[in-house]
C-alpha cells in the first residue's frame, strides 16, 4: 500500500483504538491540496504498542495528531473503546481528552519555559479538578519518582535547567498523571543522544507496565521501533505499506519499501560492505500531487504497468502479516 484496505484489522469491538479510512488533507496555495494521510486503517488492542514507521514526510505525526482530533480528520473513523471521536464536539470531546495524551518530539519546547516543573506536571489535574492540594502534590511526586526525576530537586526548577532527556522524562510524567488509556509518542527519542534514547525507551516500557498503557510509537528508525512494538505499520507518502509483528518484518519483509528501510539500518560490523543494502532510486513524490495507483511505484524496483493504474489493497502473507503490493516479496495467502 502504498495502498488501502482493512484486511489487517482485528474483529470489531476487540481493539481499544480502531481507525478506518482516515484521511487528512490541508489547503495549500493556488487552491491546491496536500494529501497528508490518504485512506489508512489500523487498530490497537488494549495494552499493545503499535509502531508507526516511515521516512520524514510520510504522514506519521499527522496520523497521531488526527487520532486525538488535532487536527480533525478530513474523513474517516476514529473510535476509542467504541466511542466515535470524530462525532464529538465541545464539552463532549473535552471530557474524553484525559484518556488521550501525547508525548512530543522536542521535549524542551513542549514544556512551558515560564512554569516550574511541579506546576507543569500538575496542570492536567488542576484543569480537571480531580484532586485537592494534598492529593495533587502526592500524585506529582509519585509520577516524577516513577520517571526517574527527583521531586525535591526538580519541583521548583524550570525546563531550561534540565537536559533534553530529563525534559522528556518530565513530559512523560505530565502525560501519565491523568491515568490515560492511550498515549501517542511522536518520535519521543529522535531529538536525544543515543545513550539517552535507550533510557527513555526502557522508561516507556516500564511506564506501560506500571500504568497499563496502550501506546502508538511513531518513529523513522525501524531499529528503535522493533524493540518497543508489538505490531508495526510501515507508512509511505500517506499510505500504509505493510503491517505485522516486528520480528517478522525484520526477518521477512514483504514490501519492497520495508526491505529498503531495513537495509538502510547501519550494521556495527566493519566486514559488512557499505553499499551492500538496497538503494531506492528517484525522488520522493510531493503529497501535493501523489502518483496514481501505487504511490511507491516511482521508486520501486518491482513496479510494472499495473502499479500505475490500480491501487493495491492489504492482503495476508503470513500469520498477522499483511502487505499492500501487487508484486510482494512473499507469496500472498489464498
Amino acid at each position: 500500500m502504498a495502498g488501502s484496505g482493512t484486511a489487517h484489522l482485528r474483529p470489531a469491538g476487540s481493539a481499544l483504538l480502531r481507525v478506518e479510512g482516515l484521511v487528512v488533507e490541508f489547503s495549500a496555495a493556488r487552491r491546491r491540496t496536500v494529501h497528508a494521510v490518504s485512506n489508512i486503517s489500523f487498530d490497537i488492542l488494549e495494552g499493545e504498542t503499535l509502531g508507526l514507521v516511515g521516512e520524514s514526510g510520510c504522514g506519521k505525526s499527522t496520523t497521531g495528531k488526527a487520532v486525538i482530533q488535532v487536527p480533525r480528520p478530513t474523513a474517516g473513523s476514529v473510535s476509542l473503546d467504541g466511542v466515535e471521536l470524530t462525532s464529538l464536539r465541545g464539552s463532549r470531546l473535552r471530557q474524553i481528552r484525559p484518556q488521550l495524551q501525547m508525548i512530543f518530539q522536542d521535549p524542551i519546547s513542549s514544556l512551558n519555559p515560564r512554569r516550574k516543573v511541579a506546576d507543569i506536571v500538575a496542570e492536567p489535574l488542576r484543569i480537571w479538578r480531580t484532586a485537592d492540594a494534598d492529593q495533587e502534590a502526592a500524585k506529582v511526586e509519585e509520577v516524577l519518582v516513577a520517571v526517574g526525576v527527583d521531586p525535591d530537586a526538580a519541583r521548583d526548577r524550570r525546563p531550561h535547567e534540565f537536559s533534553g532527556g530529563q525534559c522528556q522524562r518530565i513530559s512523560i510524567a505530565r502525560a501519565v498523571i491523568t491515568d490515560p488509556r492511550l498515549i501517542i509518542c511522536d518520535e519521543p527519542v529522535s531529538a536525544l543522544d543515543v545513550s539517552v534514547q535507550a533510557q527513555i525507551l526502557n522508561l516507556l516500557q516500564d511506564m506501560k507496565t506500571r500504568y497499563g498503557l496502550t501506546l502508538v510509537f511513531i518513529a523513522h528508525d525501524l531499529a528503535v521501533v522493533k524493540n518497543v512494538s508489538d505490531r508495526v505499520a510501515v507508512m509511505y507518502l500517506g499510505k500504509i505499506c505493510e503491517v505485522g509483528p516486528p520480528d517478522t518484518l525484520f526477518a521477512e519483509p514483504a514490501h519492497p519499501y520495508t526491505e529498503a528501510l531495513i537495509s538502510a539500518i547501519p550494521h556495527p560490523d566493519p566486514t559488512v560492505p557499505i553499499d551492500s543494502g538496497i538503494r531506492l532510486t528517484g525522488e520522493l513524490p510531493s503529497p501535493l500531487d501523489p502518483p496514481s495507483g501505487c504511490r511507491f511505484r516511482t521508486r520501486c524496483p518491482r513496479a510494472q504497468a499495473r502499479c500505475s493504474t490500480e491501487e493495491p489493497t492489504a492482503r495476508g502473507v503470513g500469520d498477522d502479516h499483511f502487505v499492500a503490493c501487487h508484486f510482494p516479496l512473499l507469496e500472498p495467502e489464498e
